[in-house]
């Protein structure tokens, strides 16, 4: 058997033909390993010159041709089939450890992924997987509002499905869901519209001062004021509305309607957080005149309908209003006052507002809108008496100032 070249070697062309084809053959570098290109190139060409080769008897030509020609092709058969399987194996080594990189990160591989699957009803979330594999599409039905049950949306009473979507909202306060529900959004704004626009004409009879205005300048909106708020939710889950001389803007004394869910509806009237000047001209009229807001206090429908049907008691009616108040109270004493002051109960006060919660069915009956009116006639003469003090007529004034111009002339002209 013929002996093995390690290395194949170009042989030094001799001949024309030999120059010729050394010359278009490229040069390689043989200090680094050949590719396979290289080494069919090098066989060729050495191969070539020994067949073309006049020189040497028969036998050195044979032992040339048998070395060069067959074996230097089987050596790099065999080095392409080394490399090859080489390259297998490192394919297969880094499936292996891209597979272990994988599964050491938590990937499924395979089909035996677990994607979470969650209700027909939250699909309409985003980022929610629906468990199908990559090409298929979903496509989710918009909600659609809610029917009328049966019964027919009026204006003199808040509907059923008002409520409901307040208690929905509750569950699910967030911008996503309620773009989701805008439907029934829509609907139930609609329907406490048309009540508070029936309650404002009725409300314009028990106070003559308070204008019948559209129901835009007296709705609050849905939308909470985060900024400053521990709260992120970002809507109130009650609708409310306020009535006074300027709608639900102004520095008048007012009443108050809010609906809500879970025996949460609820009438008011009087002034929230009032401003430090109005807040101390009712202390001033609290101190020089303590019995005006006691006769306020003291009428037998507040006594019934607001303080829980106390007795013919002023001290016991002031404190059921001052413990309606005592959310942020002072612990002590306003400025300029004692703090062994007669009616230091009434002069802690920073809020000067009464009211009462009404439960579901009630609102819900076709008596809501008369138990509202009840409670706003009851407070009336408490509305009055604020803006009178907070924010008197002119009319008030002027006769006021003539009365008192007319009582100081008439001493002196007895005198004269």
């Amino acid at each position: 058997m013929p002996k093995r070249k390690s290395a194949p070697t170009a042989a030094r062309p001799t001949s024309k033909s030999e120059r010729a084809v050394a010359a278009t053959t490229p040069q390689h570098d043989t200090s680094t390993p050949a590719t396979r290109s290289s080494k069919r190139i090098k066989v060729t060409s050495s191969t070539k010159s020994k067949y073309f080769s006049g020189s040497g008897n028969d036998e050195d030509s044979e032992d040339a041709g048998a070395s060069d020609s067959g074996y230097d092709d089987q050596d790099v058969k065999e080095s392409d089939a080394s490399e090859s399987e080489v390259s297998e194996a490192s394919d297969d080594s880094d499936i292996d450890h891209t597979k272990a990189r994988r599964s050491k990160k938590g990937r499924p591989s395979g089909s035996t992924s677990k994607a979470t699957v969650y209700e027909k009803t939250d699909l309409w979330r985003e980022g929610v997987k629906t468990g199908l594999g990559p090409g298929k599409q979903v496509f989710i039905e918009r909600p659609k509002a809610r029917g009328d049950g049966g019964i027919a949306y009026v204006p003199e009473r808040i509907h059923p499905h008002t409520l409901e979507f307040l208690k929905d909202l509750k569950r699910n306060n967030d911008r996503i869901w309620l773009k989701a529900h805008d439907a029934d959004f829509r609907a139930s704004w609609k329907d406490f519209e048309s009540f508070v626009e029936v309650l404002t004409e009725k409300i314009a009879e028990i106070d003559e001062t308070v204008p019948e205005l559209p129901p835009k300048d007296l709705v609050f909106r849905i939308y909470r004021d985060v900024r400053f708020s521990s709260d992120p939710t970002p809507y109130k889950p009650h609708f409310s509305a306020a009535f006074s001389r300027t709608g639900r803007k102004g520095p008048y004394a007012c009443y108050y309607v809010q609906i809500q869910p879970g025996g949460r509806c609820f009438v008011g009237s009087g002034l929230w957080h009032p401003e430090a000047a109005p807040l101390a001209l009712l202390r001033a009229d609290i101190n020089s005149n303590p019995d005006q807001i006691r006769n306020v206090l003291m009428d037998a429908g507040m006594r019934k309908h607001i303080f829980g049907g106390v007795g013919k008691d002023v001290k016991k009616a002031t404190q059921a209003f001052c413990k309606q108040n005592e959310e942020n109270a002072l612990k002590t004493k306003p400025k300029g006052y004692d703090v062994d002051h007669p009616n230091i109960e009434l002069l802690r006060l920073k809020n000067f507002t009464v009211g009462q919660n009404v439960s579901d069915d009630d609102i819900l009956s076709s008596g809501g809108l008369g138990r509202i009116l009840e409670l706003i006639r009851v407070m009336q003469p408490f509305v009055a008496y604020l803006n009178s003090i907070v924010m008197p007529d002119e009319a008030a004034d002027t006769d006021d100032d003539s009365s008192s111009s007319s009582s100081n002339t008439s001493p002196t002209e007895d005198e004269d």
